[in-house]
Order: C-alpha cells, then sequence, then structure tokens
C-alpha cells in the first residue's frame, strides 16, 4: 500500500512539472509546513470565526481588522441548510439579496450594489454586477463579508462590501461525510465530503453535489451538479503546493427574463398568485462553470513568506428566455382582464475566460522597540466575455400577445431565433500593485496604512456600442485600532473604490466610473470568556455615478427596449451597524446583526432600499440532552417602494402616482436536529413557516413573490 501511494504521489508530481525525484527523499509532514506558513490558522468555533482572509493579507484576526466583517461558518450552512450563495447572503448583516429573476440576482448593502465576489480572496467585481444561475456553496468552508469598501485587497468594486468565499483545503485526519436531503416539491439533495492524508507529503479533499428538484414557481425545475478536488503537496520543510479544480453546472428550466408587472393601468397592484411565472414553458438557462487554481507558498525566512497564486475561470451560459412587457404603457393592464401584455423570445448566450495572477511577499520587522507587519505585492487579470442575443421577427412566434397572467400556463410555439444577432465581445484587463502595513506605535496602537495603484482598461464593443475606456486611480486605505484592554478595542477606517461601469444611458452611450469614499468607526469586544464577540460600527459612504435605472429605451442596434441607467451624483448612506457572533451561553450559538441607515441624495434609490435590516440565527443544545440541537433563523426588513409612473387618461384617476409598495416583512425559519450516534444524524428543516408573502425586490420596476412555507429532512452519517 505504501509502494502504491508513493507511485500515485510521483505520478502527480510528475503531471505538475515537478521533480519525481522529491517523493524518495524523507517525507515532510505537510501539517508541519502548514503550522510553519500559517496558511491554515483559521480559528471557527461554532458560529465564530476568528480569521478574515478577505480582508487584507497581514493575517489579522476580525477584531484586529478595522472594518465590519461578517463570517458565515460552516457550522451555520449546514444547520440551516444554507446550500446556495443566496441563501447564506441573506443571513449575513447588512446584505439584500435583490432576486429579481430567478436565475439573475444583484445584491446591495448599505444601499449600494454589492459586486465585489472573490474566492480565497482573488477575483473581479462580477460582469454586469449580478450572478447567473445557482451557486453551490457545497465546496466553501465559509463566506466572509467585508463590510464597506475594501480597497487594498481589490480596490475596484463598490464601496458597499465584498464577498469572500473561502473554499474547503484538506485535512490530515481522514473524514469523511454524507448527507441526503429530501424536501418540498420533490427536491433531492446528495453530498458527499472526504478528507484525509494519501501519505506525509499529500493531502487531498474531495467533494461533490447533486441538488434537483422542481418549485412553487409554475412549471420552473433546477438541477445543479458540482464536483470539487483539491490536493495540498508538501515540497520541502518549507514550501507548500495547493492544486484544486472544480465543475459547477446549474441548469434551469422555466426561468424568468425579466418577472411580473406589478400595479394595473388603474395603478392598483396586481397581486398575483405566489406560484404565477412569466417564462414560457421552453424556457430554459445552463450555466457551466469550470474553475482551477494553484497555490504555493514558501517561508523565506523565519518571518517571511512568498506566496503566489493563480485562479482560472471558464464559464459557459445558454439560455431560451421569454420576457413580457406592457403594449402601451399608457394604457397598462387592462384591471378587468388582465390583458395588455406583449411576450419578448430571445435566445442569450455567454463565454466568458477569467485568469488571475497575484504574486505577494509578507513578513515582519522590529523597529523602536515593537514588531511591525508588511506587506507588498503585485495582481494581473484579465477577464474576456462575448456573448450575443438573437431574435425572431418573421413567424409572429418572437412577440406573442399574452393572455392574462392569471391563465398563462407558457404554451407559446418556440420562436426561430435566428434574426437581428446582437452581441458584445469585450476585454477587460486589470494591472495593480499593493502594499499594505501595520505599524504598533505601542503595545496597544496599531496603525494600518496601505494603497493600490490600479490600472483598469475595457476594449472591445457591446450591443453596437464602443465599451473602450482606460480607468487608471490609486486607492489609499488608512486604519487605527486601539486596544482599550485585553478585550476591548476601537478603530476607525478610511478607503475608496472606483468601478469602470458598463451601464449605458438614454443614448446607449457607458456612464463614468464609479467612484466612491467609505469612512468608519467602531469596537468590537470579546465576550462570554471569548466565545462570542460584539461589533458596533458607524459608516458614513459617499458615490459619485451610481447607475441608477432610467425606464427602457430602444437600442438602435437591435430596435428593441432595453433597460437603459443614468448616473446619479452625490449619493450618500451613513448608518449603524451592530453584530453578536459565537456562543452566547453555554450551549446557545448564534450570531445576531442589526443594521440602520439613511439614503440621501436619490429618491428611487432611497425608495427601493430596505434601510432597516435584522438577521439572527440561533442553536441550542439541552446539556441534559445534547443528543438534540433546536434553532431558528428570523430576517427582517422595513418597507420599500418603487413609483411606476402616473396613472393613464383613460381612467378616472389619471395623474395619480403609481407606487408599488413592500410592507415591512420577516421570514421565520425552524430547525431541529437528532444526533443519533456518533456517526449518524438527522436534521428537519423549515423555511418561512409563517407563511409570508413577500415581493422578492423593488430594485426592477417588474418583481416577484418569494417561497411560501416549505421544509427539508436531511441524514448525515460521518465518519
Amino acid at each position: 500500500m505504501k509502494i502504491q501511494k508513493t507511485v500515485l504521489a510521483a505520478s502527480i508530481l510528475a503531471a505538475l512539472g515537478l521533480p519525481v525525484t522529491a517523493v524518495a527523499e524523507e517525507p515532510q509532514q505537510t501539517d508541519k509546513v502548514i503550522e510553519r506558513l500559517k496558511v491554515t490558522g483559521q480559528e471557527q468555533d461554532g458560529y465564530r470565526s476568528s480569521d478574515a482572509d478577505g480582508a487584507t493579507k497581514l493575517g489579522l484576526t476580525i477584531k484586529e481588522t478595522p472594518q465590519a466583517v461578517t463570517v458565515i461558518t460552516r457550522q451555520q450552512i449546514e444547520d440551516f441548510g444554507l446550500n446556495d450563495i443566496n441563501s447564506v447572503l441573506e443571513s449575513a448583516a447588512a446584505v439584500n439579496v435583490e432576486n429579481v429573476e430567478t436565475d439573475r440576482v444583484y445584491y446591495t448593502s448599505r444601499g449600494f450594489e454589492l459586486n465585489n465576489f472573490q474566492i480565497d480572496g482573488l477575483g473581479l467585481p462580477l460582469i454586469n454586477s449580478n450572478t447567473h444561475g445557482r451557486v453551490d456553496t457545497a465546496l466553501y468552508e465559509r463566506v466572509e463579508v467585508i463590510h464597506g469598501a475594501n480597497g487594498i485587497m481589490t480596490g475596484v468594486g463598490s464601496p458597499a462590501a465584498t464577498v469572500n468565499m473561502v473554499r474547503k483545503r484538506p485535512t490530515s485526519d481522514t473524514q469523511i461525510r454524507l448527507e441526503g436531503s429530501l424536501g418540498s416539491w420533490d427536491n433531492k439533495r446528495l453530498e458527499v465530503d472526504a478528507s484525509g492524508k494519501i501519505n506525509d507529503r499529500i493531502r487531498a479533499r474531495f467533494v461533490g453535489a447533486t441538488d434537483s428538484g422542481e418549485s412553487y414557481l409554475d412549471r420552473y425545475e433546477n438541477d445543479t451538479k458540482l464536483f470539487y478536488g483539491v490536493a495540498d503537496f508538501a515540497l520541502s520543510d518549507n514550501t507548500l503546493l495547493t492544486v484544486g479544480h472544480s465543475e459547477h453546472k446549474s441548469h434551469t428550466d422555466g426561468n424568468m427574463w425579466g418577472a411580473l408587472t406589478l400595479y394595473y393601468g388603474d395603478g392598483t397592484p396586481t397581486n398575483f398568485d405566489e406560484s404565477t411565472n412569466v417564462a414560457a414553458d421552453w424556457s430554459e438557462w445552463e450555466v457551466s462553470e469550470s474553475r482551477s487554481f494553484v497555490d504555493i507558498e514558501t517561508a523565506l525566512s523565519d518571518s517571511w513568506t512568498l506566496r503566489a497564486a493563480y485562479n482560472r475561470v471558464r464559464t459557459d451560459e445558454d439560455s431560451l428566455l421569454f420576457y413580457t412587457y406592457l403594449a402601451d404603457s399608457e394604457v397598462g393592464l387592462d384591471p378587468e382582464t388582465g390583458l395588455g401584455l406583449i411576450g419578448y423570445g430571445s435566445e442569450y448566450d455567454l463565454d466568458d475566460k477569467q485568469d488571475t495572477f497575484d504574486l505577494y511577499a509578507s513578513g515582519s520587522f522590529a523597529a523602536w522597540g515593537q514588531l511591525h507587519e508588511v506587506v507588498v505585492g503585485a495582481n494581473y487579470s484579465r477577464l474576456d466575455y462575448v456573448d450575443y442575443s438573437l431574435y425572431d421577427y418573421h413567424t409572429g412566434n418572437g412577440f406573442p400577445a399574452m393572455p392574462s397572467l392569471k391563465d398563462w400556463d407558457g404554451d407559446t410555439p418556440l420562436p426561430e431565433f435566428t434574426d437581428s444577432r446582437a452581441g458584445s465581445v469585450v476585454d477587460n484587463t486589470q494591472k495593480a500593485v499593493y502594499a499594505q502595513t501595520r505599524l504598533a506605535l505601542s503595545e496597544n496602537l496599531k496603525v494600518l496604512l496601505g494603497g493600490r495603484y490600479n490600472d483598469f482598461t475595457t476594449e472591445g464593443v457591446g450591443y453596437g456600442v464602443d465599451q473602450s475606456r482606460d480607468d487608471a486611480k490609486f486607492i489609499p486605505y488608512v486604519g487605527v485600532t486601539y486596544a482599550i484592554n485585553d478585550a476591548l478595542t476601537t478603530y476607525a477606517s478610511y478607503t475608496e473604490t472606483f468601478l469602470a461601469q458598463t451601464e449605458r444611458d438614454q443614448n446607449f452611450e457607458r456612464l463614468e466610473p464609479l467612484t466612491g469614499k467609505n469612512s468608519e468607526i467602531g469596537l468590537k469586544a470579546d465576550l462570554f470568556d471569548q466565545r462570542a464577540l460584539l461589533s458596533l460600527s458607524y459608516f458614513h459612504i459617499d458615490q459619485e455615478n451610481l447607475a441608477v435605472g432610467d425606464g427602457d429605451a430602444i437600442n438602435p442596434e437591435t430596435g428593441l427596449p432595453e433597460p437603459v441607467y443614468r448616473a446619479a451624483d452625490g449619493i450618500s448612506s451613513e448608518g449603524l451597524e451592530m453584530e453578536l457572533a459565537g456562543e452566547i451561553v453555554s450551549g446557545l450559538q448564534g450570531q445576531m446583526s442589526a443594521t440602520v441607515f439613511d439614503v440621501d441624495g436619490d429618491e428611487l434609490v432611497e425608495n427601493y432600499t430596505a434601510e432597516k435590516l435584522f438577521r439572527t440565527s440561533l442553536t441550542y443544545q439541552f446539556p441534559q440532552l445534547p443528543q438534540l440541537k433546536l434553532g431558528a433563523t428570523y430576517q427582517w426588513q422595513d418597507e420599500t417602494s418603487r413609483v411606476q409612473g402616473t396613472v393613464g387618461s383613460m381612467y378616472s384617476n389619471a395623474g395619480e402616482a403609481i407606487i408599488t409598495r413592500q410592507p415591512a416583512y420577516g421570514r421565520l425559519g425552524l430547525m431541529a436536529s437528532w444526533q443519533i450516534t456518533d456517526a449518524l444524524s438527522v436534521r428537519v428543516n423549515g423555511y418561512n413557516v409563517t407563511d409570508e408573502k413577500y415581493l422578492n425586490s423593488l430594485y426592477w420596476a417588474q418583481g416577484y413573490y418569494g417561497a411560501p412555507a416549505n421544509y427539508s429532512a436531511s441524514l448525515s452519517y460521518q465518519f
């Protein structure tokens, strides 16, 4: 067996182009190398996490980081069945998941668009600021949300927040976990996670998941498959190589493009059933994503390390889409018959290629009687994408007259998508150099200084509009922490961001870059013998050139209506955040957060933004009956609204404002688990158990309803 393992190791190293002779040398323990490099020193216990890799590269704890940070741990993900990234972020402080459609999702935080998504601290802003398809969380150990601008780690993006998804890594101990789940609407899920040491030099981990089922929405079905493999190689006493690859496929039928019209022509709300879906019965959207990464870290000395990382992403999207819009916006939907909509079919395909290289050295030096840390690095990222749309103008099936949505069953002929091909060929390149240091002015007073110079260029044409742009800017970062005592630390920070935008105005010209400034002060306190962390923060954000919806305009390239935007100047947001995470009392794990802020400068943004948020997730294990765990989640937000226009002249109340309102609401989730044996456990989860009816989002003029009460049961075996 030992010979077979040695042959396996030699084969892997040979495939990587590494010297096979190294395998015959005296083996080096991977965990000893890891301990030396301190690359997996993540302390995680229940719902409290000590570190956040996406905030800095200085290895600071959350308490030492001069910004608010939320971490959704693996334990919380498993307790409440947070199996996709949207359900994870709905549990995070200050984040709104804007489900404008079933398969295209935007995110906001502190009143601004959240478009910075990273994996293991690397990544570019989302294409068009949204995610497509279902993103499974089986391969992630935790999800970090760094609130506010993240000037050092990215420099580009909005000043809302940065989401960093941290992949699972191999473990030295052999562990295998199997879980199967059954849920409402015939949902089925199977997940496997196996990790361990192959020999003294190599550790590996494999994760696989399949998730499929129907939905509360008519005709909507999802099928997700995920594979992930990763291995650590101890190349020497000082060097660790990590190589990984994942394949993720999300396929949906009955996917929405756009959503429900929310008002009749006389201004009364439509109030459709929660199951109403505008999709045609032939609608589908498939997203296939392939990710590979190589990470190598070596100790240059006792106090300095060098790390190089490469991420490769290839995405292929194919979709058949069906949209509905008002034939006459003045008349609107007939309040008696529900007629007045026109269908609009399209075939849409997108292929993107992302390559990211990051190289940095980090270490410490002694001066003035104190120890200081420093990081110096460079980053190169490339994102190229090609997309196109096709339409049907010649058969009559491309733009059918719609029945009332109450009678709509999706039955419409499949158009011949051969007309008016239009699309984009766009190349984005980012080059950056950065430096950060934490200077210890005293044992208790630390100053974090940093800066990042970003050069972001875009070349290409998108739907007939020149996308070329060359934007460069230096992004400063200043932070201060002061430890009042061992338990309590205060902080203050300031940073900026900028982002070259893809949104277009009424003339179909690209908006100027988005810029933001973020200031924050706060305190962080260890509570309950350091088992929980309390964070309080006050923030102020200023943003220029924020892209705000400005209705529809006819694209001169396609002759069809498309959403267009305007640049809103001088939007600001200021408010307070509170979060408590960890073990609150013996047996009670929890994460609780409250956010209150005020958006000023643009009425539309003010109205559709929920400015008061409350999130909590709690579990309790009974001391007298430790096999039993009970839990609850509650997610609440205040009222939102959107002005949709005015009532037309043919109605008796002509001229009245049409306003869609979503009253304040909360969603209650419940869970119970029972540890049958040391290896076997069962868990039951309920979601929205009070059956609250609510609109997912008013980020767009259209919208659709969230899921009613639903349930799942899971059986888990771990050994």
